[in-house]
């Protein structure tokens, strides 16, 4: 009997545009152009799209399977595949969910802000007034705290609507919204005096980085945390699909939809980025986002709309995220706990905001949360390498290990092949049985070096 609360998708298209939702985020229209900015350009690139098809649409595929199977949330569908101590996987991508939409959540609310900071022409000047700028905007804890509310409080209303009325109806809206603003601010960034700049920078590979591991190992990582996988979003989503739905298709587009999103962010940055003199292509972290690109929006005719709808754009991917983020816990307590789906939703929203404040506060706004004594980071870095660092991976592994081997890969493959067969049954079961975790360890293995230097 299905936990009250508990639905199941309207449609191939609804589901995709959600799944694809909860992939498409900061992840790619930040994360990505940051990283190939790091990683050098277009050798990132290409790594980084391997990684994607052999590495993490696998275990997509995989997460899906699960959920489907289970008929429950992450950790419920993993104890009644195999019952044990095998749903502590599942308990980890719950947490992970709360502990990043915590961090996430405040990022979001930034992009709400500048939205209206770039529609006015607030954020101009000397690169060094627009740095300052977003310094004395972080550090406003009123406005912050205030913003990540409002981030929170959109999300809980989309979710409390259920799944068909809630996350499908809103996705089916934000998702074309999305690609239809990628699609221009694309255009317009193409056309932009000195973008051919950007463009070699980000299509003309340089083969002798490809095998560089901190590139491999970046490329990895990133790939796997834009098709939010490790969390417990796609085994939740699974367990809404249609039992007669073939897997393997939904999951194809799903791929295809996010790196198109990501490929397309690059598409954005380089070619804009490269138009402003000076652009150093691996400025990272929030200094990419909300101190180069305004610099360019500000020079630009029409800057300030151009501005505006990227930000707009950008809180639409953010809100899409944090949709998928908050339903992973919202299934447990609704299908392990019994609560209804209001009450889920109500009291971990509420949760998440407490547990967001510090993240809020730990830029600028507070000299503890912003350079945590014995750590050296601030509370919003910490949060991001304990749960996007480590436990995102650690949940990959583990998931990947019980599908392979536990479940075992020919029984999953039963699952798969519903609703018209499994194409490449035999490479997915190699795949996900030796490549994935021996990859997921890499990861891992190198986040733990670098960490301790």
């Amino acid at each position: 009997m299905a936990a009250p609360g508990r639905g199941m998708w309207g449609s191939r298209v609804g589901f995709i545009l959600a799944a694809a939702g909860s992939a498409v985020g900061l992840g790619n229209i930040w994360g990505f152009p940051t990283q190939v900015g790091r990683g050098g350009g277009a050798a990132f690139v290409l790594v980084y799209l391997v990684c994607v098809f052999l590495v993490c649409a696998p275990i997509l595929i995989a997460e899906l399977a699960v959920g489907r199977r289970g008929r429950k949330d992450p950790a419920g569908s993993l104890e009644a595949i195999r019952p044990g101590n095998w749903k502590l996987v599942g308990v980890l991508g719950i947490c992970a969910g709360v502990g990043i939409l915590s961090f996430y959540s405040v990022i979001a609310g930034w992009t709400i802000a500048y939205i209206y900071f770039t529609l006015t022409g607030a954020v101009a000047g000397s690169p060094e007034a627009i740095g300052q700028f977003f310094g004395g905007f972080v550090a406003n804890a009123p406005l912050t705290i205030g913003l990540t509310f409002v981030v929170l409080a959109t999300t809980a209303g989309i979710i409390i609507g259920g799944v068909r009325d809630g996350i499908e109806r809103m996705t089916k809206a934000l998702m074309p919204a999305l690609l239809l603003l990628l699609v221009v601010l694309m255009a317009r960034s193409l056309t932009l005096p000195g973008a051919e700049a950007g463009l070699a920078y980000y299509l003309k590979p340089d083969f002798s980085k490809i095998f560089d591991m901190s590139i491999i190992n970046a490329a990895l990582g990133q790939a796997f945390f834009s098709l939010s996988l490790g969390m417990g979003a796609m085994i939740t989503y699974g367990s809404y699909l249609d039992p007669k739905e073939n897997i393997a298709r939904a999951a194809a587009w799903v791929v295809v939809l996010d790196t198109s999103v990501a490929l397309m962010a690059g598409f954005i940055i380089f070619p804009a980025g490269f138009t402003i003199p000076g652009f150093d292509p691996s400025t990272s972290g929030p200094g990419l986002i909300f101190a180069v690109l305004p610099r360019l929006f500000a020079t630009m005719p029409g800057g300030e709309l151009f501005g505006a709808a990227f930000f707009i754009m950008l809180t639409m991917a953010a809100i899409t995220s944090t949709i998928s983020l908050l339903e992973v816990p919202t299934s447990y307590l609704i299908d392990s706990r019994g609560w209804t789906r209001q009450q889920a939703v109500l009291t971990l929203a509420g949760v998440t905001f407490l547990l967001s404040i510090p993240s809020a506060l730990g830029n600028g706004a507070s000299a503890f949360f912003s350079s945590l004594p014995g750590v050296g980071m601030a509370f919003l870095d910490l949060m991001a390498t304990v749960w996007n660092n480590f436990a995102l991976p650690i949940g990959g592994l583990g998931l990947s290990v019980f599908v392979g081997w536990v479940w075992r890969a020919d029984e999953a493959l039963k699952e798969l092949e519903i609703g018209g067969g499994m194409p490449g049954a035999a490479l997915w079961s190699v795949l996900i049985r030796f490549v994935c975790p021996a990859a997921i360890a890499i990861i891992i293995f190198f986040t733990v070096r670098d960490l301790l230097g």
